[in-house]
């Protein structure tokens, strides 16, 4: 029997051959329905592939998976079988086949799904065919909608049945570059307060893929003019006409936040026909950098887009005036973490992805803060920066500089920027040339260890706090070898027995 490993993964191949595989079967027919059908008439790649058969799909797709060599994953408590192809050797995620069960009359199964783009079925074994087109099962003008490139619900009660499929529709519209029907946009204000009845993970999915996509910002303008983007994060809310000084020339709170989405995109797209962007310090290894995924499957530039959003959040409630009567927002980056620490979990983000937009969020005046007027940052502020921001560095120096961008608006000076853009290449720069990690594992030219032989001192804070200092020399160019280290160390003990940690 034939497995998906045999040949490369596509899904046209997969869907003759499992046309072949009912075919053989016999009995119960197979309807290609949802996003293949639409994918096909646009003449899209068909990412994944959802089966339509009456009854109930466990047995179904129990054999689909054997057949195919795949994983057969009942998603409850619906009546549907997922079927996980074994991941491909190019490394691709596994291909997914969607096996749902129906009863009673298959258009009633049409006209129940979402937007009319996705209530069309296709007989599978007409799938590689000449009359495939003409089979199509069109119960609500799904093709005229197609054609002329409208997103449009299936009814007035779609987003009651399914509050997520508000989000599903944003997201979808932007994907296929459709625009929405107004009766669909009114459907979703009216429904828009039912969106708290679905699942983190599910609002969480949706949510993140919209800030993947490129034009970002417009996305998420489209959810607020929608009632659906501060009920995704209700603590922006307050940022709406939270005004801020003269410093930021253009926007209040709100749009600072939006247009800096804008911004963390664009400095991180590698534009090179923008002479703004192109001052932006970019080469392959940050293009490599930001294309990485981690924690929830996103990369780091969707993270980054993400602590964009959030990164003055915590402005409208640190808003007052200092002695001069000027307006500060003193303590918003740390009150701003914290609220970071506490939403991204609700949303079920990782771990990792948390602790990444927090420590961006909390130090995001940082990369600002390392020079003094002209000058470039010395080697020891450069130094402290990487040590005390750690892994969300280079994050935080884009983040500062979409943050710069976005304070200033239309009334950037070129000038201005490219001084910023070319303190950043060199923090980056900088940062880049640190000392590499010992053969032994240990970082910097000496460990505890070392430390204790030589100076004849016990194990405690002590060692902890010398090390640290042995680094920053090193880093600086104080200490070169094994022998400065010690050198240092002992000058650094006879000065102070028990040095600041």
């Amino acid at each position: 029997m034939p497995t998906a490993n045999d040949n490369k993964v596509d899904a046209a191949s997969l869907l003759t051959r499992l046309a072949g595989f009912f075919a053989a079967r016999g009995g119960n027919a197979a309807w290609l329905v949802g996003g293949a059908v639409r994918d096909a008439i646009l003449g899209r790649e068909i990412r994944d592939i959802d089966l339509a058969v009456a009854g109930d799909a466990g047995p179904v797709g129990r054999a689909v998976a054997d057949y195919l060599g795949g994983t057969p994953v009942p998603l409850e408590p619906w009546n549907i079988v997922r079927v996980a192809l074994p991941t491909g050797c190019d490394g691709a995620p596994p291909f997914l086949i969607d096996i749902s069960g129906y009863h009673g009359a298959f258009e009633d199964d049409l006209r129940a799904r979402d937007f009319t783009v996705d209530a069309m079925g296709l007989p599978l074994r007409c799938w590689d065919t000449d009359e495939r087109l003409d089979a199509i099962i069109d119960p609500l003008g799904g093709k005229a909608d197609l054609a002329r490139r409208i997103l449009r619900a299936t009814g007035d009660d779609v987003f009651r049945a399914d509050p997520g499929r508000m989000l599903r529709g944003v997201r979808l519209a932007n994907q296929l570059g459709f625009r929405m029907a107004a009766d669909t946009t009114r459907a979703i204000r009216r429904d828009a307060p039912l969106l708290e009845r679905v699942a983190a993970e599910r609002m969480r999915d949706e949510f993140m893929a919209l800030l993947a996509a490129d034009g970002a910002r417009v996305q998420l303008e489209i959810l607020d003019r929608l009632d659906l983007l501060c009920r995704v994060i209700p603590e922006l809310e307050a940022a709406r006409h939270c005004e801020q000084p003269r410093a930021h020339h253009y926007w209040d709170v709100w749009g600072h936040l939006l247009h800096c989405v804008e911004y963390a995109e664009a400095v991180t797209a590698g534009h090179r026909n923008n002479a703004i962007y192109t001052m932006a310090p970019w080469t392959a290894a940050e293009d490599a950098y930001f294309s990485e995924t981690i924690g929830d499957g996103h990369t780091r530039r969707t993270i980054l887009k993400l602590a964009a959003l959030l990164h003055d959040i915590a402005k409208p409630q640190t808003r007052a005036p200092d002695a001069q009567g000027r307006i500060r927002f003193l303590g918003h980056s740390e009150q701003g973490a914290d609220i970071v620490a506490e939403r991204l979990p609700a949303l079920r983000l990782s771990r990792r992805t948390v602790a990444l937009v927090s420590a961006m969020v909390r130090h995001h005046l940082r990369p600002s803060q390392l020079r003094h007027g002209r000058e470039m940052p010395s080697r020891r502020a450069i130094y402290r920066y990487y040590r005390d921001v750690g892994e969300a560095a280079v994050d935080t120096l884009y983040l500062a500089m979409a943050d710069f961008l976005a304070a200033r608006g239309p009334e950037l000076a070129p000038e201005r920027w490219g001084n910023y853009a070319r303190m950043v290449a060199a923090v980056l720069e900088t940062g880049a040339a640190a000392p590499p990690q010992r053969e032994d594992g240990a970082r910097g030219l000496v460990n505890g260890h070392d430390l204790m032989d030589a100076l004849q001192i016990p194990p405690g804070p002590q060692i902890g706090a010398l090390l640290e200092r042995l680094r920053e020399a090193e880093a600086v160019g104080e200490a070169a070898s094994r022998e400065d280290a010690l050198a240092l160390a002992r000058r650094l003990l006879a000065e102070s027995p028990e040095p600041a940690r």
